[in-house]
């Protein structure tokens, strides 16, 4: 899995190879004007969680970071007009006609991996499983009990735009059906009151997420030719404005050594969906449990002005 979608995404020429950004690189602080940092979040939960990981490090190493939630495609153009210089969401393959264009022009880089081993495609209740809806080529057999409706999430999301493909083509006998468009936090509202209802309902599913032990649920198999194989196996990229890393070494060294877990970004998840706390203090807290984490993303970098290692200082903003 993780060599093919590599292919694939070298294939577009998506990885930056020249910009300085390998391990070996060193940085010592950043110039004035890299201290001002702004990120796009597409309002998924596990963006938040790493976004809010991100920014909790960044800000106490000195620098000021905002947040802003924007949809995929804008997100993309922001970065274009230099107004978003970091994404931390770019899931691959689904993205990748959002982001092949500004890639080309250079607008946008693919700094690498952020997470490896993700999966993004549609799911459905136990129940309804074992009620025979195992793959895609079920869903129609079943559109009383869905009352003919797919639910996924943001308008504009990669994830919505492939099951609209799959109801204009007719893909496996959906054409009738229709897709509700919301966010994140709608369709799993509507996932909570169908399954506790015991009602039908396909939708968008992927991890890491809490819905995976939160809901009794399965994936849909023979949605590889729409998702992608292995489930819609993804892995997850950081992006930054084009020549980001080149004008902000010490951040650029920061954001390209940054990888996350699946257990990592489902605990954090847990803490902001279920515990309601924001992204960031609920980054602190899984980082203060596990600061061995935060080593290898720091290693070599320091305060923004790098007057100081960064490792110690976020360390003691966290008491340890």
């Amino acid at each position: 899995m993780r060599k093919h979608l590599l292919q694939a995404v070298a294939a577009l020429g998506l990885i930056a190879g020249s910009a300085g950004l390998g391990a070996s690189a060193h940085a010592a602080g950043d110039p004035a004007s890299c201290k001002n940092i702004s990120f796009s979040n597409v309002g998924w939960t596990d963006i938040s969680a790493t976004t809010g990981t991100a920014t909790y490090i960044l800000d106490a190493l000195g620098y000021k970071t905002t947040t802003t939630i924007l949809s995929v495609p804008v997100t993309f153009e922001e970065m274009k007009q230099k107004k978003i210089n970091v994404f931390l969401g770019n899931w691959m393959p689904t993205m990748a006609d959002n982001i092949k264009p500004y890639v080309d022009a250079k607008t946008v880089d693919v700094l690498g991996a952020n997470l490896e081993g993700a999966k993004y495609t549609l799911a459905v209740p136990t129940y309804l499983f074992n009620a025979g809806l195992k793959s895609f080529a079920d869903i129609p057999k079943f559109y009383k009990e869905l009352d003919g409706k797919i639910y996924g999430i943001e308008p504009g999301n990669d994830g919505n735009a492939l099951i609209l493909t799959m109801i204009k083509n007719n893909t496996d006998g959906v054409g009738k059906f229709t897709l509700v468009q919301s966010s994140e936090q709608g369709m799993l509202a509507e996932v909570t009151r169908k399954t506790k209802d015991h009602k039908g309902i396909v939708f968008l599913g992927w991890e890491p997420h809490p819905m995976n032990t939160k809901y009794d649920m399965q994936y849909l198999s023979g949605g590889d030719a729409i998702f992608g194989p292995n489930y819609g196996g993804a892995t997850v990229y950081t992006n930054t404005q084009g020549g980001y890393v080149e004008k902000c070494p010490n951040t650029g060294k920061f954001l390209t050594q940054l990888k996350f877990t699946l257990d990592m970004e489902n605990t954090i998840m847990g803490s902001i969906m279920y515990d309601k706390m924001d992204p960031a203090p609920a980054a602190a807290q899984w980082l203060k449990a596990n600061p061995a984490a935060m080593t290898p993303w720091l290693a070599g970098v320091t305060t923004f002005d790098g007057s100081q290692p960064a490792e110690a200082v976020v360390k003691k903003s966290l008491g340890l």
